[in-house]
């Protein structure tokens, strides 16, 4: 659960946080395949209005790795303008697809080159194909579009860094986020924690059972997943319900039919207790928080809705990690 909220940079171009790197999670793609090597122009792509593509840039390379780049400078884009640089050949990107892409931002000015993600093979795989996180522009292109295509993206980042540029954005893997905890029922769970219960869709309730504050935190698996194991470096997708000790639920994704992305990292903008209690879970698991007040909302609370000093329980789905 975050301390602060974010603007959720994939709504528009203009939202750019101030780091090149999160300009990854901006783009999208379109398209059908080609061969090993691959030369396209705006032309290649009927699917969109021609005066939002950009004109003049080509892309050269194999299919699959950092494509070189041409244009002559200094050109200007419009935000929400692009261009189909390389058709991919690999499978057909579906609407609710988490994508993973590879990223270089080229400085339309000079065309110096801003950031890549080749170089450390970095791929940002915050990405996921759906009308209610990504502006049409994106959405658009990038379903229906097949891994190894290369789009580049015009962005005019006048909010933070200054630079125009094209994030050119390569697809190169794809997968599918659960629904709600697929792993196996722990059985050996303290019969003094909080019980949980589940209903068909997945959605927890929970009996307090006498559950009191705490002074450490109680991080107890209900659900034990299968998948990739948390850490300090991921950032994890869940969903979750929140109470306070008397019973009283606060929050819950649940309700509103949303995921969150916890940040798990130093810099993240969650609780310590979500952090601590998360890493080291598993992708598939179900995990029981018992939230002492240092490590959630300490002596201030939160709004009107979690008082001063408040133990919080939170009940929470891992559902992917990137």
């Amino acid at each position: 659960m975050r301390k602060s909220s974010i603007i959720n940079p994939l709504t528009k171009a203009a939202a750019l946080a101030s780091s090149l790197i999160m300009c990854v999670t901006l783009a999208a793609c379109s398209s059908s395949s080609s061969s090993d090597s691959s030369k396209s122009s705006s032309s290649s792509s009927s699917s969109s209005d021609s005066k939002n593509q950009i004109a003049g840039v080509t892309a050269t390379g194999k299919l699959g790795e950092k494509p070189t780049i041409s244009f002559k400078t200094p050109m200007t884009v419009s935000d929400g303008s692009y261009v189909v640089l390389q058709e991919g050949d690999g499978d057909v990107i579906q609407d609710g697809d988490r994508v993973c892409a590879q990223g270089i931002a080229l400085n339309v000015k000079d065309g110096t080159e801003l950031m890549d993600t080749w170089t450390k093979n970095t791929p940002d795989c915050s990405l996921v194909v759906s009308s209610s996180k990504l502006s049409s522009t994106y959405y658009d292109q990038i379903k229906g579009a097949k891994l190894n295509t290369t789009i580049g993206f015009g962005v005019n980042d006048q909010n933070t860094s200054g630079y125009s540029y094209i994030m050119a954005m390569t697809f190169v893997s794809k997968s599918k986020d659960l629904e709600k905890a697929t792993g196996e029922e722990v059985t050996d769970v303290p019969v003094n924690l909080p019980k949980v219960t589940r209903d068909k869709d997945g959605k927890p309730s929970v009996d307090m059972n006498g559950q009191g504050s705490v002074d450490k935190l109680v991080a107890q698996t209900l659900i034990k997943g299968s998948g990739k194991t948390l850490t300090d470096s991921d950032t994890a997708v869940v969903k979750y319900t929140g109470w306070l000790t008397n019973g009283k639920q606060f929050d819950s994704s649940w309700d509103k039919n949303t995921t969150f992305d916890a940040d798990l990292s130093a810099s993240g903008q969650i609780i310590s207790g979500w952090k601590q209690g998360l890493i080291g879970q598993t992708v598939g698991s179900q995990v029981l928080l018992v939230i002492p007040p240092d490590q959630g909302y300490g002596a201030d609370g939160s709004g009107d809705t979690i008082p001063g000093n408040s133990t919080l329980v939170f009940v929470i789905d891992i559902l992917a990690a990137y």
